[in-house]
């Protein structure tokens, strides 16, 4: 799951836990620099965190109700490597994020 630091305060709350959102801001941060959480910045969003399990993948964003899917595609992964190396780079890090909406729906 993808939590912003304000839906985590909010689940503690309502497990009577008494804590701070600053003490939850400075603990995600602190388990982001860890290694145990990966901090994302979706476009027009607030910042989420989820659980780092180690393993590449990718997301799409659901434009009209903000759901985050994730996916794994070793074709997109091929691709980008090539892209790269033929512009005479390796990939160190990369992010895909496609903002979509379902099939069928005409966007105002």
């Amino acid at each position: 799951r993808h939590l912003t630091a304000e839906d985590v305060y909010k689940k503690l709350l309502a497990h009577q836990e008494d804590i701070g959102l600053a003490t939850v801001y400075r603990v995600l941060t602190q388990f982001e620099a860890a290694g145990i959480l990966s901090k994302h910045n979706f476009e027009g969003g607030q910042a989420v965190y989820e659980l780092d399990r180690g393993q590449h993948h990718d997301h799409m964003i659901d434009v009209d109700s903000g759901k985050v899917i994730e996916f794994v595609s070793e074709e997109i992964e091929r691709l980008q490597r090539e892209i790269a190396a033929k512009h005479g780079y390796e990939i160190q890090d990369h992010s895909l994020v496609l903002y979509v909406k379902p099939m069928g729906n005409k966007r105002k």
